[in-house]
């Protein structure tokens, strides 16, 4: 765990969204560094599909960027290719 420095407005606006959305102000830092991390990795999909990824991701044991780009299976990968119809591994 580390300290990340962010403006002043920013953290107002975490404050915000945090409250709104029921999440600690941390929770919400981390769930826009995610959702901003995977849509670089995956520009074509859109917000829904990235929070489908995050599930899929999560049933298989996290978020985690090396499993992720290496496209194992089980991480939402396959997702890049197929943006129309998302699906959570079984």
């Amino acid at each position: 765990m580390g300290i990340v420095k962010i403006s002043d407005q920013t953290h107002e606006n975490l404050r915000v969204a945090s409250t709104a959305l029921s999440r600690s102000i941390n929770a919400q830092a981390e769930h826009w560094m995610r959702i901003g991390m995977l849509a670089e990795l995956y520009p074509q999909l859109t917000h829904s599909d990235l929070c489908q990824l995050l599930i899929q991701a999560e049933l298989a044991g996290g978020l985690d960027l090396a499993r992720l780009a290496a496209g194992a299976p089980g991480t939402g990968a396959r997702l890049a290719a197929d943006t129309r119809s998302p699906r959570v591994p079984s």
